[in-house]
């Protein structure tokens, strides 16, 4: 059975830093296309970022380049998203999400192509 569970949300100031963790079991961890989905309150989803757990390809939404990092730990079966110089419009559920796919990871697959998704972990960034 695949789980997900996302971590490290909590409150910050903007301008500060958290680091959000997906940790995977029940699949085989290689393979695979992770990340994260965000909702902000009133909004619709939003795809965030997205790992490729082969190659490690990345994608990364405009309003977090240059800002968020998205990694992973093969060995460790997780996925991280290091996000810094974080905004109040930040502030939403963040979910991670993952789809059994290698194929190079785009916004269309992040928002609409992911077949399992975490329990949110809710980020509230303060002005």
């Amino acid at each position: 059975e695949v789980q997900l569970q996302a971590s490290g949300g909590g409150l910050v100031q903007a301008g500060g830093s958290l680091r959000l963790s997906c940790t995977t079991s029940g699949f085989t961890f290689d393979g695979y296309t992770i990340g994260w989905v965000r909702q902000a309150p009133g909004k619709e989803r939003e795809g965030v970022s997205c790992i490729t757990t082969r190659d490690g390809s990345t994608y990364y939404a405009d309003p977090v380049k240059g800002r968020f990092t998205i990694s992973k730990d093969n060995a460790e079966n997780t996925v991280y998203l290091q996000m810094n110089s974080l905004k109040p419009e930040d502030t939403a559920v963040y979910y991670c999400v993952a789809d059994p796919s290698p194929l190079r990871c785009t916004y269309y697959r992040l928002r609409y192509g992911m077949d399992y998704w975490a329990k949110g972990t809710l980020v509230t960034v303060s002005s």
